[in-house]
């Protein structure tokens, strides 16, 4: 069993942070919209603030629980309040919603497409790691959350 969840190269801010990079590049070079400006900003900015919440609200959760946030170090505990509830990774989901939510801002299909790469990695690389490794750390405590609590939302 390995010692954290995550040593790999694909680190998921490293991720997110790539993905609206090569978005912002892309949007630069090819500006197409997505929505009336008259809808983009004021939904980009909602959805933005959403993800800004979500990831706050997740990062409390963990550090109450005295588990540490970064995957690269070992987790003490599995836990199922705050955001967790709904969501075994609120904070990917985080991420995601905040791309999206720039992507709308922004008035971006650019930024839009690039995020679909990353959910992808995350959803067939990271978080499968991610879960084989909680569930030999605590097989009886996240097995039954696994099937209680939906990967994403």
């Amino acid at each position: 069993m390995p010692e954290v969840a995550n040593l790999g190269l694909v680190r998921p801010p490293i991720v997110y942070l790539g993905s609206i990079a090569l978005g912002l590049v892309l949007h630069l070079l090819w500006s197409a919209r997505l929505v009336p400006p008259s809808v983009s900003t004021p939904v980009g900015a909602m959805v933005t603030v959403l993800a800004i919440a979500l990831f706050v609200a997740a990062v409390r959760t963990l550090r109450a629980a005295g588990t540490p946030v970064p995957g690269n170090r070992p987790t003490t505990t599995i836990v199922r309040a705050g955001p967790f509830r709904f969501s075994r990774n609120p904070i990917y989901l985080a991420f995601s919603l905040l791309q999206l939510g720039l992507a709308l801002w922004v008035n971006s299909l650019a930024l839009l497409i690039t995020l679909i790469p990353a959910v992808a990695l995350m959803g067939l690389v990271v978080i499968p790691r991610e879960e084989r490794y909680l569930e030999a750390r605590f097989p009886s405590e996240y097995l039954p959350y696994k099937a209680s609590v939906r990967r994403w939302l």
